[in-house]
């Protein structure tokens, strides 16, 4: 696995914009399901990765993006009683409240 390719699923880091389009690609798509319909879609979402990229690794960014967020979601409703929602993910507020409290980048 190269350094890419960690960093797009494991390591903290500024996601690119392509990493945060596909994760919020899922998000939307993923609201309202429950955890057997987003592990379904999460299995989905590996198998097209096999037949195009043959591999994880081998993916560009926003797959593994993509993948990495089913799985997550995934994970959070595996013991959650209802369907998703991005507004009761603490992950995702917590995201949104460090963007927000960023300061400005200077150029």
């Amino acid at each position: 696995m190269t350094q890419d390719t960690e960093t797009a699923t494991n390591e903290p880091h500024e996601p690119t914009s392509e990493e945060r389009a596909a994760r919020d690609r899922v998000r939307r798509r993923a609201t309202g399901m429950t955890h057997h319909q987003t592990a379904e879609a999460l299995e989905a979402a590996e198998e097209a990765v096999e037949r195009s990229a043959g591999d994880l690794a081998e993916a560009d960014t926003g797959t593994r993006a993509e993948v990495a967020e089913w799985r997550r979601i995934t994970d959070l409703l595996f013991g959650h009683g209802g369907p998703y929602t991005a507004e009761t993910d603490a992950y995702v507020q917590g995201q949104l409240t460090a963007r927000r409290n960023r300061p400005a980048a200077t150029s």
